[in-house]
């Protein structure tokens, strides 16, 4: 946990010198990136079906993000169509790992939430995109832009998959869900004959404090996304710290 705050501080400070510098108007791109004119062109990169009834506007600005962040996912430098969000929209890690397209005045790209912006909160700023992902709507000189965007489901291809944090056990459990199509609301595991939702936690893992116990049957999982949609899985290993097991279903 300390050098998850530790990370999480860092961020926050590169952040809130890249806004200061943008709300004086000199462009900071943070980590010293060099994108140039040649690095506008627009693109349109793959997203599903709407999840929202209609964009919303807000306004996007961008750092060196590298697929990291709050959410705990790991870096995915061959996937940097990635955002931060302010604060309320980030909503506890509850947005995590769902995409949003996002357009601007050069094109339109879909985007993985993979990150929190404290930063963002009282300067008027909804998205802080990956410097790629802003490139790919926007001359980066501007800084700061204009954008709608919208829910939307990821292509993501293949099966929901679980991942156990650190120092997970029988005696205690923290699970993330991984490779999901849509954002997540909730998550089970049986115990018995009944459901037992697992806490979550600001940092993007559903835990259950005294552990999810003996489950000489497999880790049986219910994992609910916020349309509603169920998906359940049985790990027959059970609990496998620091692992990723995949499942055998996925959202639409």
């Amino acid at each position: 946990m300390r050098r998850q705050e530790a990370a999480r501080y860092t961020r926050l400070v590169r952040r809130l010198l890249t806004l200061f510098i943008l709300g004086s108007g000199v462009l900071l791109a943070c980590g010293g990136n060099d994108l140039g004119a040649s690095d506008t062109t627009s693109a349109k990169s793959g997203g599903g079906r709407a999840l929202s009834s209609s964009p919303r506007q807000g306004v996007a600005t961008f750092y060196d993000a590298d697929g990291s962040g709050n959410c705990s996912f790991d870096a995915s430098p061959g996937d940097l169509d990635v955002t931060a969000m302010a604060m309320p929209e980030y909503d506890a890690s509850a947005s995590c790992g769902g995409c949003l397209l996002v357009k601007g005045p050069k094109g339109e790209v879909t985007v993985r939430v993979t990150d929190s912006c404290p930063g963002c909160e009282g300067s008027g700023i909804n998205l802080d995109l990956s410097a790629q992902a802003f490139a790919k709507i926007a001359d980066p000189k501007e800084g700061r832009i204009d954008v709608t965007y919208q829910a939307v489901a990821c292509a993501t291809a293949g099966n929901v998959a679980y991942h156990f944090k650190d120092g997970s056990s029988k005696y205690w459990t923290a699970i993330q869900i991984r490779n999901h199509r849509v954002p997540v609301a909730k998550v089970e595991y049986k115990k018995g004959d009944a459901w037992v939702a697992m806490k979550r936690a600001d940092y993007n893992y559903f835990i259950e404090a005294s552990g999810v116990g003996d489950q000489p049957n497999g880790l049986s999982l219910r994992v609910t996304a916020t349309d509603g949609q169920v998906v359940e899985d049985t790990l027959a290993g059970g609990v496998q710290a620091e692992q990723t097991v995949s499942g055998t279903k996925q959202f639409q």
